[in-house]
């Protein structure tokens, strides 16, 4: 299945915690310096942080970190501890007397999943996330399942979801990765559930979220990124049944870190070589988001016994 880690310069850092209450976390995606970046957000419930600064029109067009984070809104405090960490690098969008750090972040719900409902991911733990992903080489193993963000990640509010990842490279050179937290309210295509299982279960709030990196060394500018993460988003419908809920907050991000030119010879060319860029990162993301169903570890909770769906 590959890595996003494929994509040369990405590393990717988790930290999560899972006793005492807990059963949350956060995943770091940090890029080579110079790295371009967008995002698209198609979910209805989404809980995002620094979205804005990453559209065509604005001023900054890299990004220093993305974060994927548990505790729904309130796990968005994380990204402070990332900023904190890159400004300590000297990574960040250059103002007089410093750097100010672009990382925008995305949260899904698991608030309470553990026990407590005020154990939710804070700075000091998006720090840690960001130095675990720093210390790693190029071309590192990913961590999997139950990890990071995907820590109390649920399927269908009654089964564990998870952190997943996969990549392709294709035959000009350019590889594509992808990263997921699948916490939706959807399943696999690959199952054939009961109407049921998508009926609230007690005391289970319908707050939802998928939420993707996809990752490419292929040269690409603010606007073309910006479309290959809305193209990337038909890989969460072809995973999940449904997908792009009122009760899912559904983001994609994408990362270019700028190392090999597309053909752009002429304008045929230029959307040919996007095309098929956007058409393979629908499917890495669906690789990854099933992998991260498949990675998962069957729990068990207070809302009812958790597992995972078998997949052929």
């Amino acid at each position: 299945m590959g890595a996003i880690s494929d994509v040369p310069g990405i590393r990717v850092g988790h930290r999560e915690k899972s006793d005492d209450g807990w059963l949350s976390g956060v995943t770091v995606v940090l890029p080579p310096p110079g790295t371009v970046g967008s995002v698209d957000v198609q979910g209805g419930g989404p809980a995002t942080h620094e979205t804005d600064a990453l559209a065509p029109t604005t001023l900054v067009s890299t990004v220093d970190a993305v974060v994927l984070t548990g505790g729904s809104a309130f796990g968005l405090a994380s990204a402070s501890g990332v900023q904190r960490w890159c400004e300590e690098n000297g990574r960040g969008f250059a103002v007089p007397g410093g750097v100010v750090p672009i990382v925008p972040a995305a949260a899904i719900f698991d608030l309470g999943r553990g026990g407590d409902f005020s154990a939710r991911p804070t700075p000091d733990m998006g720090y840690a996330a960001t130095v675990a992903a720093a210390a790693q080489e190029d071309g590192h193993d990913v961590g999997r399942g139950n990890v990071g963000a995907g820590t109390g990640a649920l399927l269908g509010r009654t089964y564990k979801g998870g952190t997943g990842t996969a990549s392709v490279t294709l035959d000009n050179g350019v590889v594509v990765g992808a990263l997921a937290v699948v916490n939706a309210l959807g399943i696999p295509f690959e199952t054939t559930p009961a109407p049921s299982m998508l009926a609230p279960l007690p005391d289970a709030p319908p707050m939802n979220t998928t939420l993707v990196v996809v990752a490419t060394n292929a040269v690409l500018d603010v606007a073309e990124c910006k479309r290959t993460a809305a193209a990337s988003h038909a890989g969460i419908a072809r995973a999940l049944n449904p997908s792009h809920t009122l009760a899912d907050g559904d983001t994609v991000f994408c990362l270019s870190t700028q190392a090999v030119a597309l053909g752009r010879s002429d304008e045929a060319a230029r959307q040919v070589s996007l095309i098929t860029l956007q058409s393979a990162a629908a499917d890495v993301v669906r690789l990854a988001i099933l992998d991260g169903v498949a990675s998962a570890e069957a729990v068990s909770t207070p809302a009812g016994d958790y597992g995972v769906y078998g997949m052929q």
